[in-house]
C-alpha cells in the first residue's frame, strides 16, 4: 500500500527538506505539499486563531493524515482534525515529547516570536502527559528572521547556531521552527539540540500506514 501524506507549509523552503527526509528515511511515501505563507503572516499579525479559516479551506477534502510544519499554527490546525475528518499532526509534537524525556531544563529557541507561546504550551502539555516536571526558558533570535526572508539561509542558520552556543543551564534545546533544523549541525555546544522535521515526518508516516482512521 502506498503511504500518502499531505504536508502544509508556510514557506516553500520546507518542500525540499521534507522530500529529502522522505527519500532518506521513508522511500516510496508520496508527499502532497501545500504552501501557504499567508497563514503565518495572518497568525503573526492577529494571533494563531486567525489562521483557522484558511486552514479549513486548504485542508478540506484531505484523504489522509496532514502534517503541519509551521509551529505557530500547529495547535490551531491540530484542533481542526475532528471537523476535517482526518488526523492533523503537528510536526513539533514528537520533538516536544523527546525533549521532555531528555531532561527537565528545556530551552526553546525561535526566530519568530509568535512561535514561542505555542511551543512552550506544547512542551508543558507533553510534560503533564508524561508526569515529568519541566522548566522552560525561551530565547528569541529576532535578528535572524530577516535573513530567512532574504533567502540568506547560511546567515540565518549561523545566527541560530550562535544563539544555541550561548545557552547555558539547559539539559536540552528545542529548535521551535522547522526552518532552524540545520543549525544543530553547526552549533558547538554539548547540550542536545532537537529539531522537528525527522521525528515529525516519521510520526506522520506511521499514522498514514495505520490506515484511514477518524481523529
Amino acid at each position: 500500500m502506498v503511504t500518502r501524506l499531505t504536508l502544509l507549509h508556510t514557506s516553500p523552503v520546507h518542500v525540499p527538506v521534507f522530500d529529502a527526509l522522505r527519500d532518506r528515511d521513508h522511500p516510496g511515501a508520496v508527499l502532497r505539499h501545500l504552501v501557504a505563507p499567508e497563514l503565518l503572516d495572518r497568525a503573526r499579525a492577529q494571533g494563531p486563531d486567525a489562521a483557522a479559516p484558511g486552514l479549513r479551506a486548504l485542508l478540506a477534502g484531505s484523504v489522509g493524515p496532514v502534517l503541519v510544519t509551521c509551529s505557530t499554527i500547529g495547535a490551531v490546525a491540530e484542533s481542526l482534525a475532528p471537523e476535517l475528518g482526518v488526523p492533523v499532526l503537528r510536526v513539533d509534537r514528537p520533538m516536544a515529547a523527546q525533549a521532555v524525556r531528555t531532561g527537565p531544563r528545556i530551552a526553546v529557541l525561535a526566530t519568530v516570536e509568535s512561535t514561542l507561546a505555542p511551543t512552550v504550551a506544547l512542551l508543558r502539555e507533553e510534560a503533564d502527559r508524561a508526569g515529568r516536571p519541566v522548566s522552560v526558558t525561551t530565547h528569541l533570535i529576532a535578528e535572524a528572521w530577516s535573513r530567512f526572508e532574504a533567502a540568506d539561509t547560511a546567515g540565518y542558520l549561523a545566527l541560530v547556531a550562535g544563539a544555541a552556543d550561548r545557552v547555558t543551564e539547559a539539559d536540552v534545546m528545542v529548535l521551535a521552527q522547522a526552518s532552524m533544523a540545520d543549525a544543530a549541525l553547526l552549533a558547538g555546544t554539548s547540550v542536545p539540540i532537537l529539531a522537528s522535521p525527522p521525528p515529525g515526518l516519521a510520526a506522520a508516516v506511521q499514522a498514514a500506514r495505520r490506515g484511514p482512521v477518524r481523529p
